[in-house]
This record gives structure tokens, sequence and C-alpha cells, in this order.
């Protein structure tokens, strides 16, 4: 894929850029692993400084980088908006937070009384050079949830980011940079996904962290498995949206629009298969399909536009594919399914449901990345585990129900990484983030994210011996 900001509202390419060559690669990252050795004896309270300045520049900046994100990848202005001020919002996060969460810890004396020492702490240090390999659907969220914790921590930073979101690549890494961090600290690389695995094979970069599909992970995983590398994987989701008779239907339905239409149907956190009790399934069918339907699809930039253009040709055509397989083997359209009628020039596709899903479908285990909804009917609790547990991905889940028995079922069951309870699933500094099975391993934010990189040592000092 050309480096390259393609208008997916109009498929026009506005602007081109050039790879960096392999000698300006190389000369990044022995920038990164020289101002690492010093950038990670800096305190706590001067990163946190440098931090809260980036996201001052960023507070100011925040509508020219959210009309950039609108024109890279089409997502509404008004999401664009929301995506830049929790960029803030985490950044001040970390600096108000990091050196508690990576306080030492001294074990009770009594724990380690019989190891001869005289004191023991655990403390956390930097690993050194992260690579961070991500995706274009939340081009500003997706690096700083990375980079506020990574830098905090006390490491530096190489981005390679994809390759339709040029812009906002570039943007990020000036944004450090003017905020007074340090030139090696967090460097942007414009390079294609064929030059990633010489960077994370350079023996100056201590780890990777990535946010993409599932064979861009596999790729990585396996590269930084060669090289004994240690790996952070977000990838695909295909979360369940699970809903009981006990639930507020209306409420559930009209939470589960925004569920799956957020960022264009675009994000691995939305939910995409819809596991209705049959007690309530037609009430919530049709509420849920009324709401898809009304949903105003068009420019991005425009105020009251829901829907934009999904990101990319080819991820439209994979939606499209998707959808016609699933009516070819006989699931019904609820709403929508197919372009609109008066197409714009750009990438757009309609709000669409689809019920009667079977398991010959493509669609009952693939990920859906377009707004898109598949319904199920299922007549009881077991079986509204299984079908909710019935996909490779593991990534995070949304159940709806006033019983206390079924809440507790659902959180111990489910095999995902999050079980959100009446709510729509939402990421937040203070909360882990990350999945199971083929949604990857590790976890983002938090305290969980922060520890992330870093090499967690034990200080053992012996007992004095007189």
């Amino acid at each position: 894929m050309a480096i390259a900001t393609v208008n997916p509202a109009t498929g026009e390419t506005l602007r081109t850029f050039e790879a960096l060559d392999p000698a300006e690669v190389r000369a990044r990252v022995a920038r990164a692993a020289d101002t690492f050795a010093d950038y990670r004896t800096t305190g706590f309270g001067e990163r946190a400084a440098l931090l809260e300045r980036a996201a001052a520049l960023l507070e100011e900046e925040s509508e020219e980088i959210a009309r950039t994100m609108t024109l890279e990848m089409g997502k509404p202005l008004g999401a664009a908006r929301a995506e830049a001020a929790k960029c803030v919002k985490a950044m001040r996060w970390y600096a108000a937070h990091a050196e508690g969460l990576l306080a030492d810890e001294r074990p009770a004396a009594a724990d380690v009384a019989d190891s001869g020492a005289s004191s023991v702490r655990v403390v956390y240090r930097p690993l050194g050079v992260v690579l961070a390999v991500m995706p274009w659907n939340f081009p500003l969220w997706q690096v700083v949830r990375f980079a506020a914790p990574a830098l905090m921590a006390g490491n530096t930073g190489l981005l390679k980011h994809a390759s339709n979101v040029p812009q906002t690549a570039l943007y990020l890494g000036g944004l450090f940079r003017r905020a007074g961090f340090p030139e090696g600290c967090f460097q942007t690389l414009l390079i294609g996904s064929g030059a990633v695995e010489g960077v994370l094979r350079d023996p100056r970069v201590a780890a990777a962290t990535l946010t993409g599909s599932e064979p861009a992970g596999r790729a990585v995983a396996s590269v930084a498995g060669d090289e004994i590398k240690k790996t952070v994987l977000e990838l695909g989701g295909s979360d369940p949206f699970v809903v009981m008779p006990s639930a507020d239907v209306a409420r559930a339905a009209a939470t589960a629009v925004t569920a799956r239409v957020q960022n264009n149907g675009q994000s691995c956190i939305a939910a995409k298969r819809f596991v209705v009790h049959a007690d309530v399934y037609e009430e919530f069918a049709e509420r849920f399909t009324a709401g898809m339907a009304a949903l105003s699809v068009g420019d991005p930039f425009l105020e009251a536009t829901d829907v934009g253009p999904l990101a990319t040709e080819q991820g439209r055509a994979d939606v499209e594919e998707l959808v016609a397989d699933a009516v070819a083997r006989g699931a019904r359209v609820r709403c929508g399914g197919r372009r609109p009628p008066a197409e714009p020039r750009g990438w757009f596709y309609e709000p669409t449901v689809l019920e009667g899903i079977t398991p010959e479908m493509r669609i009952d285990l693939e990920e859906t990345f377009g707004p898109v909804a598949s319904l199920y009917r299922v007549d009881g609790l077991d079986e509204a585990v299984e079908r909710a547990n019935h996909t490779p991905f593991g990534l995070s889940s949304s159940v709806w129900t006033a019983d206390p028995t079924e809440v507790a079922r659902f959180a111990r069951d489910i095999g995902a990484g999050g079980v959100f309870v009446n709510g729509m699933t939402a990421s937040h500094p203070a909360l882990p983030f990350g999945g199971a099975k083929r949604s990857g391993y590790g976890r983002e934010l938090s305290g969980h994210g922060i520890r992330e990189f870093c090499n967690v040592t034990t200080v053992w000092q012996a007992a004095d011996p007189t």
C-alpha cells in the first residue's frame, strides 16, 4: 500500500509520501537507543511535566487534528473530536498516576524472612526502545494509549503507523518533540509493512506492541518470538451483545445501535453479534433495526452525519463479500445490505442488520469491520453463553440483564477481556484493555498497561552476617 492520504469520502488521493530509506530508519533507531540511555534516568516529575505539555498542545490543536483524522480515514468529525479529547485525558491520567503505578514494592518482612535478606524490593525499570505498529481506525487514540504509559515508564518509542494515515502519524511524531521531549523519545517511521521485520530484528529495539489484524499480529509475534522480544498484541474482535428477558430492551436497543456503528463500524470492540433471548427477540430486533435504518450516512464533515465512509475501498469490498455470502446461504436482510442508492464517489455502505445466521456462513466466525450487525435468537442462559463464546476472538462483550445470577454467570464464563453489564464496551485510562484467544495477549491502559514494557526487577540485599 502506498503511503498516502486518500479521502475515503471521495476516493481522491490528496497527498503521497516517500518511505524512509533504510539508512534513515537505522539512524532513527540509533537515535531512539541513544536517547533512552539518558531518558531512562529522568524522574517522574520531569516526564509528567513533558506529557502535560503534550496534552496541552493536543488540546489546543484538537480541531485541526480531528479534521485530519476525518480526512484520512472518514470517521464523523464529532467522533474525531471526541478521540482527541480522550487522548488528552489519557495523557493527563498517566502524568498524574505513573509514579504511583510504578512505585517500588516491598514484600512483607514475614514473607521473606527465610530468604536471607535484610531488605527486598521490587522495582519497575523501562525496557528500552519499543516499536509500535498501529492501525488506522483510531489513528490518534491507539498511539497515545501506548505512548503515554511507555514514555512515563522511561521507554522511548518508534511508531510505524498505517500507511493511509501518514499526516496523523507525522503529527504524533512532532507533538512529543514540540512538547519538549528529547529528540529521540518518540519518532514516526514512514515505512511500509515490509520494513517492520528489519526494525524489530534490530538489537537496539527491545519490544513491540501491535494493534491490528490477526495476520499482522501473527507476523510481528513470530519475528519477536524468534528474537525473544516482548510483545503486546491487540487484534480483532467479534464482540457479543447479549440481551436477556429482564433487560431494559428499549435502552439496550438504542445502545446497540451506537455500539455497532461507532467509528463507522470499524472498531475491534464494536458489538457485532447480537445474541437475544427469544422472549424479547422480536421487540429488540424491531427497535434495533429501526434505529439502524434511521442513521444518516454521508459526508463525515457534516455535523448531522452518523455514519461516514469505510476507510478503504478494500474494506468495503470485504464487508460486501461477507454480506453477499451470508445472503446467498439464507440470511435475511432486515435493513441495508448495499451501498447507498445515490452513492457518492467514496466508500459508503448502509447500516445493515442480518438475521438467520448459520454456521456455514463466513460472517458467523469472521470479524465484520463495517456497519453490519448479526442477530441471533437463543432460548436460555446456557445457550446465550455458548453463542457469546462461539467465536475465535475474545476482546470484550456487553450483557444486558437485571438478574444478579446471570451477571455472575456471564462474568465467569464469557471468554473475553471485558464484560460490560448494561452498557457498551469502552476503553478508559484506568481500566485494563486487551483480549483473549485470537484477540491477542497482554494489556494496555491502567497499571497493567504501563508495566507491560517494564523490567520487573527484584533487588535483594543480604542480611548482615554479624
